[in-house]
């Protein structure tokens, strides 16, 4: 049993701004872990720091918890166009997986935001909470134990469900299930369809490919995931998740290119590459006590 000290100090290293980031990080997601009132209440104080990259997570970890006291904060961050698009994402999208209908009213509204992407998050969530609601039951359980923006679609043929994929005259919606499913069945041919994704019109869409290519930790898509990060056209949002799936992939062919965009002019794209060796390490066997579920690091 951790006691409420203990929750304190873990609480006091992630809002304490001169402790690393990967050391923020892993105490983030072990407050996520523990979770409980004490916890949402010191994930939720560290919305006023200024890395884009914590306080995406800080919303993704929110979501995950699946704890409607976390109801409020979000809405506020989802409200506030003075944060970051990546973050006010990714709250519209906590709120969606959350799963509370009375919020629907709040993400119908920002599904028409000026910012592509939260609109698009918004327009998702939406569609997740309906799709709760006619279903009347959460979708079956990821075997990533993650509470995904949409459930898998039940079509098990790989191929169809790369078409629908990569289909733009689809729904998101529709095409989120196909990823999610394509994700599930796992299998080469299944991360190689994925990786085809990364060339979608949507920066929403391929940043939520680079996030289940690292969850799936399949080293078939890192050339692909390379190319994206490389690229100094693609979305910030999109390089991010890139480099992390690099770090959760951890094979030797990752480091180097890691290593080089530590560096990035992009801010985020560099406090990625930071967290993402760091789980580099934690995968090849260091000491790091990451929480279950940390090399998926949403989106």
């Amino acid at each position: 049993m951790v006691t409420e000290e203990e929750v304190e100090a873990i609480g006091r290293t992630l809002v304490d701004a001169s402790q690393p980031l990967p050391a923020r990080f892993r105490a983030l997601f072990t407050l996520r872990n523990l979770g409980g009132c004490a916890a949402v209440d010191w994930i939720s104080r560290a919305f006023g720091d200024d890395s884009a990259l914590l306080k995406h997570e800080l919303a993704y970890c929110l979501g995950q918890m699946q704890d409607e006291a976390a109801i409020p904060v979000l809405i506020r961050v989802l409200e506030d166009t003075g944060q970051e698009p990546m973050v006010r994402h990714e709250a519209g999208e906590a709120l969606g997986a959350i799963g509370n209908p009375s919020v629907l009213d709040i993400l119908k509204h920002y599904s028409e935001d000026p910012v592509v992407e939260v609109a698009e998050t918004c327009q998702l969530a939406v569609r997740r909470l309906e799709w709760l609601q006619e279903h009347k039951q959460e979708p079956g359980s990821s075997p990533y134990l993650s509470v995904d923006p949409a459930p898998p679609a039940e079509e098990t043929d790989v191929s169809k469900l790369r078409e629908t994929l990569l289909d733009e005259s689809r729904t998101l919606f529709d095409r989120y299930r196909a990823m999610f499913a394509l994700r599930n069945l796992g299998g080469q041919d299944a991360v190689l369809a994925l990786a085809d994704g990364l060339c979608s019109s949507s920066a929403l869409f391929r940043h939520e490919i680079g996030y289940v290519l690292g969850q799936m930790q399949d080293e078939a898509c890192v050339p692909q995931l390379m190319a994206a990060l490389h690229s100094r056209t693609e979305s910030p949002m999109v390089r991010h998740e890139c480099a992390e799936a690099l770090g959760s992939i951890a094979r030797p062919s990752c480091l180097e290119t890691l290593r080089a965009f530590a560096c990035d002019e992009e801010r985020v794209v560099r406090e990625s590459c930071e967290v993402a060796l760091d789980m580099y390490e934690y995968e090849n066997g260091a000491q790091f006590q990451y929480a279950d579920g940390l090399c998926k690091l949403q989106a």
